[in-house]
């Protein structure tokens, strides 16, 4: 015999869907989904009252007014504490039993509600639902549980996440008698909810077809699958409950490459170079060394550091009040910035061989100013490149006419499409410690009026290729520029250039110049960087106030810490660890770059496979960690120690791979990550 109970059907409704905002207001043929939602939940017989529950944010106001223009009682509650805006409003409503109804489902069947119903009020079970082990489709999940229930989840978990999903402390905690309900056969692939932009193509067909009918079955629409399974195929590579899978981080990732092509606007910070599933993509705040992600949960940066940027560790306390103070007195004005002046000076003051400054706030702008100077300068076209330079159609036209030109320094098959064609063959490449290939070139090429190169990167210079170069140049009257936008600062306070005792023409620094804050210098010759007036280089944003405060103060920082000290000998402590690692677990081990920009690469055909697993395994522990480290102030030993313990673990695993006792594929949570730049390996 059926309990009389009072069942209150909560719809919990959100705008600011992460992965696709706005999607319960979409409309479909003139109705909104949540509209369509709720009007066929109204063909329920057994349910007693139907509540909509959204959040107190401005961002939901837009729900609360449609609800209310169709009648239909709202309770605002909590964003991210979902399950005690269902148990305030289960309370208000004074419901015995709970729906919980998501609002991104406007395929909800009132039948199959009613059969839960049911089921739910001749039985003693705490909660019934179809929806933990699914046979229905996605999308048609339905659950029911006791107040007293929601009551005790409400009072006992403390898992935010678990809060945050409402139900998952019923069926994972063993305190309650639950029940699953399976249908006679398993249309769990078929996915009719609504996430992404896939998903509401979809219901967009579904009804299209029964227009304008909205209260057809869900029968019907499996009838519909089967004669025309075309209309479903759009979204079905999207993973059943991906959103209780995915990190926050990971979900605006996922809806950043529908809107931004490649996802962002660096390749070395894209997901799919470290862990393409699993990586949190996206930050709050950071400090130090550690980093929080949008969830809020802390890692341990030991890995890119912000690509580079970051020698003193995020936030330093000093740079940004520096930063702030110019942003209370003013960032941009029609007048000029007095800082610019004096980062000239002090970087002329570290390097007296040059005598002239120009300013930018990106490496590859900042590269292509000076090969502009520097053409201007010899009145010859052509240049000779060995290294990474940035992304500006004189580099990438290296690969025009044979595309592996750029192979040994960026990425294997990079297509310079777009690249007028005019350019080919004007930028010649040569290998680094290759003095006989620069020789050759310059032998057959004649109009080759510029050297342009990368201090060290793979390799540290042999033979005195260095000052071979530099002779050269002299010779043949080539302008000579290093490209010191990663290497700068990182074993010198300073160029590189210094330590080998060999001075460009031109040479460029970045990165750890402004400490995270966006500011590239060109310094040069006099009667080079004099050319800059003869030609048209300029830009509003070169003259912004921010970059420059933050480099002073990052230098006299710097200076004071000797910080090249610190983060070259941190760096060659994470190297001999490395290579204690692969002792150990007899694992072929190279590893390479300066002690500051140290990688290694596990010598396997599964490396990448490796790589995936180190970065989905120390996730796990609180690391962004990869196969590289670019080292900063923040770092120390003891860090230094916890991820050796890690890693170790993690070496043992790989090791049982390469043995042939595991698989590798069977430890993998998620696709292997991409190729990236060649590091200094």
């Amino acid at each position: 015999m059926e309990k009389n109970l009072k069942i209150v059907a909560i719809v919990q409704a959100r705008f600011n869907s992460k992965r696709f905002p706005g999607k319960v207001l979409k409309k479909i043929y003139g109705k909104t989904v949540l509209e369509i939602l709720l009007k066929r939940l109204q063909k329920s017989k057994k349910i007693t009252k139907i509540v909509l529950a959204t959040s107190k944010e401005n961002s939901d106001l837009a729900i609360v007014d449609l609800a209310n223009k169709l009648n239909f009682d709202v309770f605002l509650g909590s964003k991210n504490d979902v399950l005690s805006r269902f148990y305030y409003a289960a309370k208000k409503f004074k419901a015995d039993a709970i729906i919980r109804i998501t609002a991104d489902c406007p395929l909800i069947d009132p039948n199959l509600v009613d059969d839960l119903i049911k089921k739910f009020t001749q039985s003693e079970f705490d909660y019934i639902s179809n929806s933990i082990d699914p046979s229905f489709p996605d999308g048609l999940d339905v659950e029911i549980f006791k107040y007293k229930a929601l009551k005790r989840a409400f009072k006992e978990c403390k898992n935010s996440l678990q809060r945050e999903h409402v139900t998952p402390y019923f069926y994972k905690s063993d305190k309650f008698k639950i029940l699953n309900i399976k249908n006679d056969i398993d249309y769990s692939n078929a996915r009719w909810t609504l996430d992404e932009e896939a998903d509401y193509d979809v219901l967009k067909n579904i009804f299209k077809h029964f227009k304008p009918n909205i209260f057809f079955s869900w029968l019907e629409v499996i009838d519909l699958m089967n004669k025309k399974p075309k209309i479903f195929l759009k979204n079905q590579h999207i993973r059943r409950d991906e959103g209780m899978l995915m990190s926050a981080g990971q979900k605006i990732w996922k809806r950043a490459k529908n809107v931004i092509p490649g996802g962002n606007m660096l390749l070395s910070k894209r997901s799919e170079l470290f862990a393409p599933d699993l990586w949190p993509a996206y930050y709050k705040k950071s400090k130090g060394c550690f980093v929080w992600d949008l969830d809020n949960k802390k890692y341990i940066d030991f890995s890119l550091m912000g690509v580079g940027t970051n020698i003193l560790g995020y936030s330093n306390s000093e740079v940004d009040r520096a930063v702030s103070n110019v942003v209370k007195s003013g960032n941009m004005t029609t007048l000029n910035s007095p800082e610019e002046v004096y980062l000239a000076e002090k970087l002329i003051e570290m390097h007296p061989w040059a005598s002239m400054v120009r300013f930018a706030r990106t490496g590859a702008e900042a590269n292509a100013i000076a090969l502009r100077i520097a053409r201007a300068a010899s009145g010859k076209n052509k240049v000779a490149i060995c290294g990474y330079h940035g992304w500006h159609d004189w580099y990438l036209s290296t690969n025009l006419k044979n595309n592996k030109n750029l192979k040994e320094f960026l990425l294997p098959g990079l297509e310079p499409k777009g690249v007028p064609d005019v350019l080919a063959k004007t930028t010649l490449p040569f290998l680094y410690n290759r003095y006989d290939q620069l020789e050759s070139l310059v032998k057959k090429n004649n109009d080759i009026g510029v050297i342009f190169m990368e201090v060290c990167r793979s390799e540290k210079p042999k033979n005195n290729f260095l000052k071979k170069v530099r002779d050269l140049a002299n010779r043949k009257n080539i302008v000579l520029i290093f490209d010191e936008c990663s290497s700068g600062f990182r074993e010198n306070y300073g160029g590189l250039h210094l330590k080998y005792k060999v001075c460009p023409d031109i040479a460029m620094f970045g990165k750890a110049l402004g400490n995270g804050y966006a500011v590239t210098s060109i310094i040069g010759k006099k009667e080079i960087m004099q050319e800059a007036q003869n030609t048209f280089i300029s830009s509003t944003f070169w003259t912004e106030r921010i970059g420059s405060v933050a480099a002073l103060k990052c230098l006299e920082i710097m200076k004071k810490e000797k910080s090249w000290l610190h983060i070259t000998n941190f760096g060659k402590k994470v190297c001999q660890n490395w290579k204690k690692l692969g002792e150990r677990h007899k694992l072929k081990i190279k590893i390479g770059g300066i002690p500051a920009l140290a990688n290694f690469t596990i010598l396997s055909k599964d490396f990448l496979k490796y790589k995936t697993f180190i970065t989905q395994q120390m996730l796990k522990k609180g690391f962004l960690a990869s196969n590289s480290l670019y080292a900063s102030l923040a770092h120390n030993e003891k860090i230094l120690k916890i991820y050796y313990e890690h890693m170790d673990k993690i070496f043992f695993t790989i090791s049982n791979c390469e043995k042939g006792i595991e698989s590798i594929d069977d430890h993998l949570e998620g696709p292997v990550c991409h190729d990236g730049f060649k590091r200094l390996n």
